[in-house]
């Protein structure tokens, strides 16, 4: 008989650990629906936790009424099971620690006597770590219940164990939790300063400012034939998708493959150097731009791009891109976009070409474009070294979950070697972040 634990983690039965079926070890909750609006407490599941949500707000996403929701109780599992082929990145289950209500779209389930709730918990985390429940909606199966897989054997310590393991990773997980949130906060300081600096530096020419089409020579925009999705590199042509300038910075990357019965459209292939801004994009990013530099293929606008040729004797791509990236040109987009939805906005030809913009001499805008350039590459080299201190932090916590849920380590005499210390100490010192 092999375990669950052993078929997804390869990992071995500790010898005074006992069998048991999963559904002796969970229960899926049923008959606890919110009929008469028995609680008003709406919770959400939300990258791995349970959060409150505002059961006022006016986000359209939620029902009418409530009725429908299953009731929680602290010590719940919640898992979503669902969309498991378009969504292979988010975390499917949470602890909860609050009644309340959530949809019963997914299932709530509950650990039988002589379990710890918080010890599963992270033994369900480490199989969606893992990718476990995608192998389960293979196929065209978009989503499966708790109750498609019940009678997996599984391994498991006494409670006093389970409690052990629990409150080890509880303590050491919010250690590494605290890490990766002083590096994310430490990303987003480096961001807010070099936005700060390219304002200060655009906001000196402010005198200088005229609306963008007096440096226009075109503005086009590209087309959008039927696709496949994933880029293929053996294709030689390519169409652009709008991601390729969320981050300001090209990525060629960003594109999805001609199909062969489509001719392609020479005209409007990018070139090295073409100033490409998004047409239409969610609300924080339409209106993002970049320089096309090292396009690994021959790619083509498609429609929710425009290609801005300027009058490089009045302006250097290089300087209207951070006149672009301005607060002042996101204000201008703000009030001036619309569209179909909350989530997808459009920026007209005529509110590009309005767009005020500065226009020092040619010999200024090299200046501020080589003093921002510079910033850029230190925030963007600081923030890799990050990201990548991150990364291993997250990679790390991850194999400490599953190390001890599945009794890979004995978790006292681990926390009492001082390993936890060493190991964030190396990382720390490997990615020197």
């Amino acid at each position: 008989m092999i375990t669950l634990q052993e078929r997804v983690h390869a990992a071995p039965k500790p010898d005074d650990w006992q069998l048991d079926k999963l559904h002796q070890v969970f229960r899926v909750r049923r008959g606890h629906k919110n009929a008469g609006m028995k609680d008003d407490n709406l919770l959400s599941l939300s990258y791995g936790r349970i959060i409150q949500k505002d059961i006022e707000t006016a986000d359209g996403l939620l029902p009418e009424n409530f009725e429908g929701y299953q009731i929680v109780e602290p010590g719940n599992i919640v898992l979503r099971l669902t969309d498991l082929q378009n969504d292979k990145r988010s975390l499917r289950q949470g602890l909860v620690t609050q009644r309340g209500i959530i949809t019963s779209a997914y299932d709530a389930v509950e650990v039988q006597r002589d379990n710890d709730p918080r010890f599963w918990f992270y033994a369900l985390l480490a199989l969606d770590l893992a990718k476990h429940y995608y192998s389960l909606g293979g196929g065209v199966r978009q989503s499966v219940k708790f109750a498609d897989f019940p009678n997996d054997w599984v391994y498991r310590p006494d409670l006093a164990t389970q409690r052990q393991i629990a409150d080890f990773l509880d303590r050491e997980t919010a250690r590494i939790d605290l890490l990766i949130e002083k590096k994310q906060r430490l990303v987003a300081l480096l961001e807010e300063k070099l936005q700060s600096k390219l304002e200060t530096a655009v906001i000196a020419e402010e005198s200088k400012k005229v609306p963008l089409r007096r440096a226009l020579i075109n503005l086009e925009q590209g087309w959008s034939p039927d696709c496949e999705t994933r880029p293929k590199e053996q294709d030689e042509w390519g169409v652009l998708k709008v991601g390729c300038v969320n981050s300001w910075s090209f990525s060629s990357a960003e594109h999805k493959a001609l199909p062969i019965n489509l001719v392609p459209r020479p005209a409007l292939e990018v070139r090295e150097g073409d100033l490409l801004m998004s047409r239409a994009n969610s609300p924080e990013l339409v209106g993002s731009a970049a320089i096309v530099h090292n396009a690994a293929t021959r790619l083509m606008l498609c429609d929710k791009l425009y290609r801005l040729k300027l009058d490089t004797k009045l302006l250097s791509p290089s300087f209207a891109l951070l006149a672009l990236r301005s607060k002042a040109a996101r204000m201008h987009y703000s009030l001036r976009s619309n569209g179909a939805s909350a989530s997808m906005q459009n920026i007209s030809q005529e509110t590009v070409r309005s767009l005020p913009v500065p226009l020092p001499s040619l010999r200024k805008q090299a200046e501020v474009v080589a003093k921002i350039e510079r910033q850029i590459r230190y925030v963007s080299e600081t923030t890799c070294a990050v990201n990548a201190s991150i990364d291993r932090l997250k990679e790390y916590r991850s194999a400490l979950i599953t190390a001890a849920v599945t009794g890979q380590i004995d978790v006292q005499s681990y926390a009492e070697s001082g390993t936890p210390d060493r190991r964030l100490d190396a990382i720390q010192e490997e990615m020197g972040a």
